[in-house]
Parts: C-alpha cells; sequence; structure tokens
C-alpha cells in the first residue's frame, strides 16, 4: 500500500533495541499458523498496538535494521515474512551511485513537463534500468540472512504520465531499436511505452526471484517470492502500469496479495449516468480479478484488508461501513482462503482519526469497532471450507479483462477516464445479484480456466488481447457450449498500433476480426448490424455481437437495459437459467456472507431465518433473522451448523488457542488467550452447562452469561499484549 511512514521506519529501527531487551513471553505454538492463513505488514518492531496475533507478521523495509526488527516480532511467536517496495524506497545508495559508481538519478519516472515523479522527497519511483533489480537483491540478501520464510515485493508501478527520463528513453533505443518517441506522441507510442514499462518490472522482479532461486539451491531453504499487487482494474483507474498477470507465468514467483481496501474501492464510477462511489460492487471486482490467478495458474493469493485507508481524514465511521464492505467483497471469493488483515495495525489501533460532527478534534479507535475488527481476524483463520453454496442471480457470467487496460490511458487518445468499458458491463449484472467474475484473457490458455462459465462478456474497447494465444482456447470454449457477447463497434484508436494483428503479414484491422475468424464467423459478421442482436450458432455454443462501445452502457439506465437484453438472450443459449436477486449470500460452511444490494432490483428484502451470530457485532448477540437490507452487509456464524460434542470456542475478539493438559492433550475447558492491549475482548463458548467459575491468570472472573437454551456462554475482559490462561470449571 501507498503509506509508509518513511520517519516511522527509521523510528522503529530507535526502539527495536528496548523492544527486545523487554518483550513479553511468545504465545504458544499454533500448530495451523504453517497454512499461514492470515498475515499482517508493520514497518516497526514488536508493540501492543501491533499485536494482532495473525499467523504470520510481515517486516517492512530492507534497510540495515531490518534484522532487529524481525527478532521482536520471532520472539513474540509469529511466522516472518519481509516487504519492501520495488518501485520506489530509500533508495538513495542506488540513486545517487553508491552502489555501483554509476549515478541513476536519470532513471527517476520523470513527466512530459521534466518533473520526476516522488513519493515523497527524494524517494522516486524509479523506471529500472538492468542494475536496479541488482540493487534490490543487496537488501533482499539481508531478509535471507535474517532467515524468513517469504519474500513481498510490492507494487512494481510506472505511472502513465511517466516514460520521459532519460533512463526510459535508453530503455526504449535498447528494446525497440528504434529512437524513443513522447507517449503522448501518438496512440501507438502511448502503447509501446506502458509495453516497455509492463516489460522493465518484469525483468526487474525477475532478477530479484533468480537470485531467491539462487540461494535456495546453494542452502537448500525454501524461501518464497511474492508481489503485493493492486488489481489489474485499479492500477488502469489511476493510470498505472504494473506487470500484474504476467508475474503469475514467471519462474519463482508464488502468488500475490491483492492489495484491494477502501482507498482503491471508493474511486467513483458511472452506473446508469450516476458517478459515485460504489465501494462493495467495485471491490468485489477488484478482488475478483485477482481470485482468477488463482483459479487460471494455482498461485497463492492473499486478500488485502484495510480497517483504515491511507486517508487520515475520515471518521471512524466511515472506515467501519467501507472496511465491511471490502470484506464482505472479499468473502464472496469462495477460491480464496488467506487474508492480510491489516496493513501498519500501529495506525489503526494507536492512531486518533476525526470525530464525526467535528473533524477538528481527533479520537483513538471506539472500543466496540477494536473488538469487532479482533472477532472478524480470528475468524478468518477459519475460512478453508470446502462446502461451498450460492443464493444470488445468476452464476457462471464472467467478463473478460487484458492486462492492456492499464495500456490505452494516456494522451493522446485515452480510454474512457471511468473506467466504462469495463464498469459499463460488469455493473448491470452485479447489481442484480449475479456474481459476474473478471477473467483475464492473458491467463485462459490455462487448462480448464473457462470451465465454470456459461457466459463471457468481451470488449476490445480500452484494452487488446496481448497475443493471438488467447483466441484459440476462446473459440474452442463457444464451441463446447459457452456463449460468447461482444460488444465492440471496432472504433478504439487502438485498433491501429503496431501489433501482433497487423505485422509479420497479418492484416486483420482489429484483433476482434482475428477472433471472429477463429470462431468461423469471418463473413457476415461484418455486415451492418441487424435490428436486433440476435445469438449467432458456433458448434453447441453461440456468439451475440453488439456493436456499440460499451462505455455508453454506463451513461444511462437504457444502456444498463441494454446490457441485460443482450446477457440474458446470451443465457438463454446457455443451460443456465436467468435470475435476478438484490442480494449476494454465499455459504462457506458454517459462515454465511450477504450483502444487500441498492440500485438493484424491485421487491422485499430477503431476509434469512435460524441462530446467527454477526461477527460485525461486537457483543456477538444471538439472532433468530437477518434482513439483508440495500447497502447492509452481514459476516455470519450459523450457530446450527456448528455442534461441538464439548466446550468449544465459536467466536473472539483475541487469539484463542487450546491449552495442553499435563497429560499433552487438549484441554477443553481452558485457552490461551491474547490480543492488542487495553481493547475489549469478548469469547463466545458453545457451553452446554453454566460455569461454575471462570478464572483469566487465576483470577476469578465475573463477568460472563451463560444462555441455556442456546447453549452458549459469553466471557469478557479487557485484552493484554502477552500470553494468559482462560480456565471454565463446569
Amino acid at each position: 500500500m501507498r503509506f509508509c511512514a518513511m520517519s516511522g521506519l527509521a523510528g522503529a529501527l530507535l526502539t527495536c533495541g528496548l523492544l527486545a531487551a523487554d518483550l513479553p513471553p511468545a504465545f504458544p505454538e499454533d500448530p495451523l499458523a504453517q497454512l499461514e492463513r492470515t498475515c499482517f505488514q508493520t514497518g516497526q518492531g514488536w508493540s501492543p498496538n501491533g499485536n494482532l496475533r495473525s499467523d504470520v507478521a510481515i517486516v517492512y523495509g530492507i534497510d540495515p535494521g531490518l534484522g532487529g526488527r524481525i527478532r521482536t516480532w520471532r520472539d513474540r511467536g509469529y511466522r516472518i515474512h519481509v516487504m519492501t517496495g520495488v518501485s520506489w524506497g530509500n533508495y538513495q545508495d542506488y540513486l545517487y551511485g553508491r552502489f555501483d559508481g554509476v549515478n541513476h538519478e536519470d532513471e527517476a519516472q520523470t513527466d512530459r513537463e521534466g518533473r520526476k515523479i516522488s513519493h515523497g522527497g527524494d524517494v522516486y519511483y524509479m523506471c529500472p534500468g538492468e542494475n536496479y533489480g541488482r540493487f534490490l537483491c543487496v537488501g533482499v540478501q539481508r531478509a535471507l540472512d535474517a532467515g524468513v520464510d517469504a519474500i513481498h515485493l510490492e507494487e512494481p508501478e510506472f505511472w502513465v504520465r511517466g516514460g520521459y527520463s532519460e533512463g526510459f528513453k535508453r530503455a526504449w533505443r535498447a528494446h525497440y531499436l528504434e529512437d524513443w518517441q513522447p507517449p503522448h506522441s501518438s496512440a501507438d507510442a502511448q502503447w509501446r511505452a506502458s509495453k516497455l514499462k509492463y516489460f522493465l518490472y518484469r525483468r526487474a522482479l525477475q532478477q530479484v526471484f533468480d537470485y531467491v532461486q539462487d540461494w535456495n539451491r546453494r542452502t537448500g531453504k525454501r524461501v518464497r517470492c511474492y508481489v503485493p499487487s493492486h488489481s489489474l482494474l485499479n492500477y488502469a483507474h489511476w493510470r498505472i502500469v504494473s506487470p500484474e498477470s504476467s508475474l503469475g507465468q514467471l519462474n519463482g514467483c508464488d502468488g500475490y496479495i491483492a492489495q484491494v481496501w477502501t482507498g482503491t474501492s471508493r474511486t467513483p464510477n458511472l452506473f446508469r449516468g450516476k458517478l459515485k462511489e460504489r465501494t462493495f460492487e467495485t471491490a468485489f471486482l477488484e478482488y475478483g480479478s485477482m481470485q482468477d490467478l488463482v483459479r487460471s495458474t494455482g498461485r497463492t493469493v492473499w486478500y488485502l484488508n484495510d480497517p483504515i485507508e491511507d486517508n487520515p481524514d475520515h471518521d471512524w465511521e466511515d472506515y467501519r461501513t467501507n472496511w465491511e464492505s471490502t470484506l464482505v467483497a472479499s468473502l464472496l471469493q469462495p477460491d480464496v482462503w488467506q487474508y492480510e488483515v491489516a496493513p501498519w495495525p500501529e495506525r489503526v489501533f494507536g492512531g486518533r482519526y476525526p470525530k464525526k460532527g467535528n473533524p477538528r478534534e481527533r479520537e483513538p479507535i471506539p472500543p466496540a469497532y477494536a473488538a469487532e475488527l479482533q472477532t472478524v481476524f480470528n475468524a478468518l483463520n477459519d475460512l478453508r471450507q470446502t462446502s461451498v453454496r450460492w443464493d444470488c442471480g445468476t452464476e457462471g457470467l464472467g467478463i473478460l479483462v487484458s492486462d492492456s487496460l492499464m495500456f490505452q490511458r494516456g494522451d493522446p487518445a485515452p480510454s474512457d477516464p471511468h473506467l466504462s468499458h469495463v464498469y459499463g458491463l460488469a455493473l448491470p449484472l452485479l447489481k442484480r445479484g449475479m456474481p459476474v467474475a473478471p477473467v483475464v484473457i492473458e491467463n485462459i490458455t490455462s487448462p480448464d480456466s473457462l470451465k465454470n462459465f456459461a457466459v463471457l462478456l468481451l470488449s476490445y474497447h480500452g484494452q487488446k488481447p496481448m497475443s493471438e494465444e488467447a483466441h484459440r482456447p476462446l473459440a474452442d470454449w463457444v464451441r463446447a457450449g459457452g456463449v460468447l457477447v461482444v460488444w465492440d463497434d471496432d472504433s478504439d484508436p487502438y485498433n491501429r498500433v503496431r501489433e501482433w494483428w497487423n505485422t509479420e503479414g497479418r492484416q486483420y484491422a482489429t484483433p476482434r476480426i482475428h477472433l471472429f475468424e477463429q470462431l468461423g464467423l469471418a463473413g457476415g459478421v461484418e455486415s451492418p448490424a441487424p435490428a436486433e442482436d440476435a445469438p449467432r450458432a458456433v458448434g453447441k455454443g453461440a456468439v451475440l455481437w453488439r456493436r456499440e462501445n460499451p462505455a455508453r452502457a454506463a451513461a444511462s439506465a437504457e444502456g444498463d437495459s441494454n446490457v441485460i437484453a443482450s446477457v440474458k438472450a446470451a443465457t438463454s443459449k446457455s443451460p443456465r437459467q436467468w435470475r435476478e436477486t438484490n442480494y449476494l449470500v454465499l455459504e462457506r460452511g458454517p459462515y454465511v456472507v450477504a450483502a444487500g444490494l441498492d440500485e438493484s432490483v424491485g421487491g422485499a428484502p430477503k431476509t434469512l431465518r435460524g441462530r446467527f451470530v454477526n461477527l460485525f457485532d461486537p457483543d456477538l448477540k444471538v439472532r433468530l433473522e437477518v434482513t439483508l437490507d440495500p447497502g447492509s452487509r452481514w459476516f455470519l456464524l450459523d450457530l446450527d451448523k456448528v455442534t461441538p460434542p464439548a466446550p468449544a470456542v465459536l467466536a473472539s475478539a483475541c487469539k484463542t488457542l487450546p491449552a495442553a493438559s499435563a497429560a499433552s492433550v487438549a484441554d477443553p475447558r481452558c485457552w490461551h488467550v491474547e490480543g492488542v492491549a487495553g481493547t475489549p475482548a469478548i469469547v463466545l463458548l458453545h457451553a452446554a452447562n453454566a460455569p461454575k467459575t471462570v478464572t483469566l491468570a487465576g483470577q476469578q472472573l465475573d463477568d460472563w452469561s451463560w444462555d441455556p437454551d442456546q447453549r452458549l456462554l459469553w466471557i469478557r475482559f479487557s485484552n493484554t499484549s502477552s500470553p494468559r490462561a482462560l480456565a471454565v470449571e463446569f
């Protein structure tokens, strides 16, 4: 994420020694921590405000103080990863020639006015030259020497407005064997500049991956490499180029952290002509594009959630509402079960933010929100569930997106500023309760990548396929029974850039024509459009072509209706039944994830009936009914699906781990507990009988309640950042 206080890192270096000298004892080892279910990132040594008790602490920075910060977290019982920025950081040794004797200031990303693009001061976004990856390896070696389990190379980013530095001009000449062209001078130059930016960061990362792989071979270790990255949709929306899905094809890349949070997802978009924040829907599509990386490549993906965001000027209610929306959006992606629960936890539990109604006054985190967060953090450790069931609108719908969404965002012919060529097709479906999934074109060459889809939407407005390789499996999928909806009028000026469809003997005016040729539709489909859209049979499937820029669909209610009419016609040619809902509900084992949708279809809101505990409720009360009102978000535990045979923890606003008895057998009446110091803790137990006594660290607790009808026991106390024994005698 963009926030990383350089001064904070420096301060952390000063305090590491003190922390290390006076740390609480380590929390007992969790045998499931090796799954690395949850993690957080921090630029500081251990502190009570950062003590989230996730499986992994990702320690930020590759400076000389890294080893000291790592020790404070390892000594508290955390698994250790390290993260560092790829495109920016305190890399002045490289910048000013202290690394290799060559001044590299001309590799700072530079805009057309000659201004260096900075993250603050002389912390510049870099145009990575050939030695840049080698420089990163020096810092990465510090992490390897410290015995970390994994390294995260964060945010390889090249701004679209960059591409004017002398370093970039040299890279252009070396890569294209031609003179540099100002990116804004033509669509072709902008496209080629973006492709080069894409390549340069992929090359730098491969250098680091190769270095770590070589170290693994020499030492017999297995240190993994991951890339924390914003979603493709966000990078395109914010006008940034990143290697994105191509990293999954690189040797030594083990996966990603999907950096989706309130700050990315509240970026406004158009629907029915209204431009506004749609945090939940945007997050759903952002996370969905990263889920495709798991589905198609088998790599690991953690989903990031942030309880606040980089902007420090919102109030706690705003942070909480948007966090719940992004969290629910992430939980509605059933292929992912690993989570980064917070970046920079110290700014969440130790920061002060504007008070609602009085922004000049700042206040710390409300106790209820602190309890809610920790309840959810601990529940996320249990999301690796094999039983999954949807209650929603039509399933099996996807929208094809390409990494080249990032290539058409600059002058002289930028694509729609609100990314409406994507959202104009996706939001009409999602708003009707259909869990439409982004499908990355570059990944559909992977076996079975399209097997769960019945209908796919495609436009080459705002994007182009980066090779012809994707067209063959897409055509095969149609012939096997899939239905493809093409929404394109061939007017995008980027159809004329120098690319595979019009070079080396090919003379296709657009990549769409090549696709239709693969489908056997090269003849009549280029004739004038019929009065109405009509699917055309291709093998067992069909193709529907609407000659229109999809960005227009986002501009009006009529456009929304047109998208639905086309997809409904396409779905009629598939085995799927058309269904519209004003909600999304996903069951993941005993957990129910639900969202009531606004700007949706009419009808009464759906009501869930049963016995539920709302994990967003800091009191963990039992609810017999839950109504999915428009805009509501729910993360529920279905009590009827958890029937433990003995007293067991169902939910808790602290880390709980069964304590071992003298016979080394887990004692269901005693647990180790620990949390963020000074925050309220609540532990919900399944308990058939009332307790005789409840003790914490040997001291009697009186703040508990037992419901004989529900067979539930609530125990309340204040968290400490050191392990204590919670014992219940029945």
